[in-house]
């Protein structure tokens, strides 16, 4: 989504001048209430956003960026923040959004090179996304019946190569 469309970790939200400037497109047109999808970033400027909402509007009025009227009758935001990150990171949730669809197309990659792998006997390594967070590796192992996973919460044992090698030769 915010990728596509280019709102993804957007450099002017960093700054008050450019929440600023937020605050008042949305005053302009009588939005109150906003639905925020995203990961670590969004969710915090969300907050960030919240917490300065009436600090915002009170130096709009101050400036001329928009009236004490308008002020007025957008004084609540009302924010709703939904945990939209493949890492499936966030405590208190069972799946966040985008994490079933990032494990379907892992799966579909594994389907597809797995032939290609038995016809030529060969052992192939695949690299998820997750950041710090191995769940979808994880998920991906159990899913796909992979003889090693690698994920940051259990860090590999020094000999770990040895072993991968010893595996493999068995």
């Amino acid at each position: 989504g915010g990728t596509v469309i280019g709102s993804a970790r957007c450099q002017d939200f960093r700054t008050r001048e450019g929440r600023l400037k937020a605050a008042r497109n949305l005053v302009k047109r009588g939005i109150t209430n906003l639905c925020v999808i995203g990961g670590d970033g969004s969710l915090t400027g969300a907050d960030t956003f919240r917490a300065e909402w009436s600090s915002l509007l009170a130096e709009l009025v101050k400036v001329g960026g928009i009236t004490a009227e308008e002020a007025k009758k957008s004084s609540y935001l009302n924010i709703v923040g939904m945990v939209g990150s493949i890492d499936n990171d966030f405590c208190g949730t069972d799946m966040t959004i985008g994490t079933d669809s990032a494990l379907h197309r892992i799966m579909e990659i594994v389907d597809a090179i797995t032939t290609t792998a038995q016809s030529h006997q060969r052992t192939f390594v695949l690299e998820v996304m997750g950041r710090h967070c191995g769940y979808l590796a994880l998920i991906t192992a159990l899913a796909c019946g992979a003889d090693w996973v690698f994920i940051p919460e259990s860090p590999p044992e020094d000999d770990w190569e040895d072993h991968l090698c010893r595996r493999l030769t068995e």
